[in-house]
């Protein structure tokens, strides 16, 4: 055993492919140097290791378990993963529980492959648009995502982990009824919404005797650590940003489900708008619902109200808010994945990954929230409709990361909050939403109080 209480050492093989490494491949991770991988591989597999975790405070999560460190032990049948001081909930009898054990495998096989084969192989053109795609499929593939033969029935759900106890128990009441029509769930998959749904999904499947039930988990390096995956996920993937992780759900979901939340699932509304507003894309099936309990009606005429101001009434056609009938959401969004799926046979459409919705490179250039980058934003009527909804949810990225990433509330304590700034009428109706999430409580788990990283200018 180890010396810090609640914590085990360990020594587990890897699950799946991720056996045989390279020296080079070895040495990236165990080195904390320039191009080293070790920081951030022992930040994503201490959260995996803290799966079940409520808490959204990566920070405090890095301290409590300071002392975890990981190790690599070669040997002729392949690499050894060897940990110390790592959280004693991730084993039973001093065995590592197997769902864990394969997400950490996992984690392994993403910051592999994404540095190698992604980044440093020079095989992808990340300034294109189309070499950026093309670099989230093989992402996705080699995650095993990707599951032949395809059915059109992957539900993208969306929605905070900061939510109430009614809100999660009716995100698990649409799950279910989701379940029980043979859909699976993809989230983003931490707690609240996120994971809500995939329980209740659980036990529709186990009643239709579904056994290969599928509850996707698509998460990147700087949210993992606050949102650690949820013990259901069973196909985890770790996009290496925030954009390409938003692509990624857009790309292999047949629907999208939006659970109430905060500024990060604002974020996620704005960019699927912002897209489905672009021109080329008028065309393309891709159900849209918003819902909750009756208690947070008033949430989503929130966000209905600031859409149609900020986007007009063209956005708001995109999609349907049902409010507290489970059964009426997962019929909507079945009876839709209909024409989601004759439309893709129509055109000779993949049904595992939608090459043909258009994304612009606007929404997929990585923002990088800074004191700079945030003050910078051009937020004013005159923009295109794509153009205002690409920079709107880089306010809200920022936000977002200004709530959760370690290394952003850093900067946020040296120099203060974010400066946001724009035209008065956009601005007004800005502060008053961001104003009513944290009357909500919907910014953070974490604390009693919310000191907010930012100032509406």
């Amino acid at each position: 055993m180890a010396d810090t209480p609640g914590c085990i050492d360990a020594e587990v093989w890897p699950e799946g492919t991720l056996e045989v490494l390279s020296q080079l491949e070895v040495d990236l991770l165990k080195s904390s140097g320039a191009g080293g991988l070790y920081p951030l591989l022992r930040r994503c597999l201490l959260a995996v290791l803290n799966s079940g975790s409520e808490s959204d405070d990566a920070k405090a999560v890095l301290q409590t378990y300071c002392d975890f460190s990981v190790s690599f032990i070669q040997q002729d049948r392949g690499l050894k993963i060897s940990l110390q001081n790592a959280p004693a909930d991730a084993f039973v009898d001093g065995k590592m529980i197997q769902g864990t054990r394969e997400l950490l495998s996992a984690v392994l096989r993403d910051i592999v492959y994404t540095r190698h084969e992604i980044f440093d192989s020079g095989r992808f053109d990340l300034d294109s648009s189309d070499g950026i795609s093309n670099a989230v499929f093989h992402i996705v593939r080699n995650a095993r995502l990707l599951v032949l033969p395809a059915q059109v029935n992957m539900v993208v759900c969306w929605g905070g982990h900061a939510i109430s106890r009614g809100e999660y128990d009716y995100s698990k009441l649409v799950g279910y009824e989701m379940g029980l029509r043979g859909l699976n769930v993809c989230t983003g998959c931490g707690p609240g919404a996120m994971k809500g749904p995939m329980k209740g999904a659980t036990i529709g499947h186990a009643k239709q005797r579904i056994s290969n039930g599928r509850y996707v988990g698509i998460t990147e390096p700087g949210i993992i650590a606050a949102e650690s995956p949820n013990p259901i996920v069973n196909s985890l993937v770790i996009m290496p940003d925030m954009e390409k992780r938003l692509e990624a759900f857009v790309r292999i979901s047949h629907g999208i489900i939006v659970f109430p939340g905060g500024v990060g699932t604002a974020e996620e509304i704005l960019y699927l708008l912002g897209i489905l507003l672009h021109p080329d894309n008028a065309a393309q099936p891709l159900p849209l619902v918003m819902t909750g309990p009756a208690s947070s009606e008033s949430y989503f005429r929130q966000i209905d109200d600031f859409v149609g101001a900020t986007l007009g009434t063209e956005a708001q056609k995109r999609y349907k808010i049902i409010i507290d009938d489970p059964r009426a959401v997962a019929q909507e969004i079945k009876s839709r994945l209909y024409d989601v799926l004759q439309f893709r046979k129509k055109h000779g459409d993949a049904f595992y990954f939608n090459w043909r919705l258009a994304i612009d490179r606007e929404f997929q250039t990585p923002f990088v929230a800074t004191h700079d980058s945030m003050r910078a934003l051009d937020i004013n009527e005159g923009l295109p409709t794509h153009i205002l909804a690409a920079n709107l949810r880089r306010v809200f990225s920022g936000i977002v990361s200004g709530n959760v990433r370690d290394d952003t509330a850093e900067q946020i304590e040296l120099h203060g909050p974010f400066e946001i700034n724009g035209s008065q009428s956009i601005m007004d109706r800005l502060d008053k939403l961001l104003a009513a999430f944290v009357s909500q409580q919907r910014m953070k788990i974490s604390g009693a109080d919310y000191d907010p990283c930012y100032v509406i200018k």
